[in-house]
């Protein structure tokens, strides 16, 4: 049976045996493997929970490990909250991670790790560059380039500050940590490497999805700091002097591949994080404000205020539509961030085009030049007409059936004219059709990301 894929190239099948399962793996990355095997090996014998791999073929792709089950320490904490059987399991989580760090890191071959072997300024930089590529530009944040390497420069020197003989799991997080029959067992540490002990810790307590409450997420901490003391004597002193600046690290190094993940690879799950990442980050700047960097805190300001990423949960005890225009030609079809697929994608682009009438050209479809014109168009009315007719079937549908959300979207080429009107057409239509049965929230995408509204 083939599993579900997360944000890597890996692929994992699980096998079905009479008394037993084994999970398959596949990965193209060869590096990547060899440093999974040698870190798993090297883990097993260390008596540290992480599931043994049991065969492999010789091209170092092809892995048969043991199951470690379905259900991660995240899916617990979405499906039950923070009861307290979730709370002794972070505890637990907290005391395997000085394992890892401290005892794991003695003889681990460190020249297998994939891609980097040690916390460095270039592996510092690497993730600094990826929030700037993939978020930084991605949102058209305004940034003197210049000024900002100048702070990422100096970021680094004060990040490399930190002890960095321990070993660095690296994505230390809920989705990472599977709970099989009260057990844990840890996975996905290949891109491991000798690093500081502060950024694993962050890694769990500021996962965004997660949420940890900070009463709940200070308690983890002196938890974690007071089983460090007894393991090594002096560390808990010298781990709070850099802690702020890794949490900021952190968030950056995340907020980057939610960019990448969401915004360019287009997955729903990393689109939801990026607004509880965001707001992390605002807790953070209040908390520990990040001084002698003008530039970063200038970003960090924009992209605190960013309105794309303002996602509200949805209405109880109502059908939700979620209604939108875009343009295929610059954004393209949005995501669901529900998951729930399905929904409707209405293809403007066969309507006649304002966009292409010179006096029509720099008004939207939100303004009167644009809908007299395109009311006055008998292909706009068959349209719409078409439209309501799908649109009502479905939402007597999930009303009677009492789903919660559909997702209603159109497009034309560029955002602006045809798809609008369309959008705005079909919300006055629901409103007189069924009232407050519905919550609508329409959103402009090309409109909102061009600042015409």
């Amino acid at each position: 049976m083939l599993l579900p894929r997360s944000g890597s190239s890996r692929i994992y099948f699980r096998f079905f045996f009479e008394n037993d399962t084994l999970i398959g793996s596949f990965n193209p990355e060869v590096k990547e493997n060899v440093a999974h095997f040698s870190f798993t090996n090297h883990f097993a014998d260390k008596n540290l929970p992480v599931p043994r791999i049991l065969a492999k073929d010789k091209s170092n792709q092809y892995f048969i490990l043991e199951d470690a089950g379905n259900e991660t320490l995240m899916d617990l904490l979405l499906n039950e909250g923070l009861t307290e059987r979730v709370k002794g399991y972070y505890y637990q989580v907290m005391n395997d991670l000085i394992k890892f760090q401290t005892e794991a890191i003695k003889g681990l071959n460190l020249d297998v790790a994939f891609p980097a072997s040690r916390f460095d300024s270039r592996s510092i930089m690497w993730d600094l560059n990826y929030f700037k590529y993939y978020f930084i530009k991605t949102n058209n944040i305004i940034v003197d380039e210049k000024l900002l390497e100048n702070d990422f420069e100096a970021f680094s020197q004060k990040l490399l500050k930190a002890d960095s003989s321990f070993f660095m799991y690296r994505d230390f997080q809920a989705r990472n940590i599977m709970v099989k029959d009260g057990d844990l067992t840890y996975i996905d540490f290949q891109g491991g490497r000798q690093g500081p002990l502060q950024y694993d810790v962050i890694s769990l307590l500021y996962q965004a999805k997660a949420n940890l409450p900070d009463d709940f997420r200070e308690a983890l901490l002196t938890s974690y700091l007071n089983k460090l003391e007894n393991v090594l004597p002096g560390q808990k002193e010298t781990f709070n002097v850099e802690y702020p600046l890794f949490i900021y690290f952190r968030l950056l190094q995340v907020i980057g591949a939610y960019g990448f993940r969401g915004l360019y690879q287009r997955k729903a799950h990393f689109l939801q994080s990026i607004p509880l990442a965001i707001e992390n980050l605002k807790k953070v700047m209040r908390q520990h404000p990040l001084k002698g960097l003008k530039e970063l805190n200038n970003v960090f300001n924009q992209i605190t205020n960013l309105k794309d990423f303002n996602f509200t949960s949805l209405t109880k005890n109502k059908l939700n539509i979620t209604l939108s225009s875009f343009s295929y030609k610059k954004l393209g079809i949005p995501v669901d961030i529900t998951e729930n697929g399905g929904g409707f994608v209405f293809d403007c682009r066969a309507l006649p085009n304002p966009g292409r009438i010179a006096e029509l050209r720099d008004y939207t479809g939100l303004q009167e030049p644009v809908i007299n014109y395109l009311k006055n168009q008998k292909e706009m009315d068959k349209f719409l007409e078409n439209v309501f007719s799908l649109v009502d079937q479905s939402v007597d549908n999930y009303l009677e059936r009492q789903f919660d959300h559909l997702m209603i979207s159109f497009g034309c080429t560029g955002g602006k004219h045809r798809s609008t009107y369309s959008a705005e057409s079909l919300n006055r239509h629901l409103f007189q059709k069924y009232g407050d049965k519905l919550n609508i929230r329409l959103k402009h995408i090309q409109l909102a990301k061009e600042n015409l509204l």
